[in-house]
């Protein structure tokens, strides 16, 4: 699969996440993965270990959205636009492999397939905050390391 085929079954994976509790979500991710027409080994690999991640810092990652998002609350936000915003901040903050620049536009992209027509932008400009929030954490960490 590619990079962005992965990034759209980990965004349709995570979506779960607002329709069933914890003990639901790991059958759902099976029956996930039973839906799929022979994932390749690694596939499965890497999507079930990148959505645990995304699931172990998920607390981390809705606080830094929200923070971003000024004057919005999450239970407000479309829930496509909050998971797709999750996947980019996660794979921003904790994804060493993932460029920034290309979390950003990898989440909008996506979103003009799954979300409303002004999710986009709307997106774009959370992401941008977030981008600019972890540059900011970055530059400080590393800052006083000196």
């Amino acid at each position: 699969m590619s990079r962005r085929e992965l990034r759209e079954h980990i965004f349709k994976m995570l979506f779960r996440k607002e329709f069933h509790n914890q003990e639901e979500l790991n059958e759902q991710i099976q029956f996930y993965f039973d839906e799929l027409e022979e994932p390749a080994t690694k596939d499965v690999e890497y999507l079930t270990k990148k959505f645990n991640n995304i699931m172990e810092h998920i607390e981390e990652i809705d606080a830094i959205i929200e923070q971003a998002s000024e004057g919005w609350k999450l239970n407000r936000m479309g829930r496509v636009d909050l998971t797709l915003m999750r996947v980019a901040t996660y794979e921003i903050f904790f994804d060493e492999e993932v460029p920034t620049g290309v979390a950003i536009n990898e989440a909008v992209e996506i979103s003009k397939k799954y979300a409303e027509d002004n999710s986009p932008s709307f997106i774009n400009g959370v992401l941008a905050k977030v981008a600019e929030s972890f540059d900011k954490n970055g530059a400080s960490v590393s800052n006083e390391a000196n």
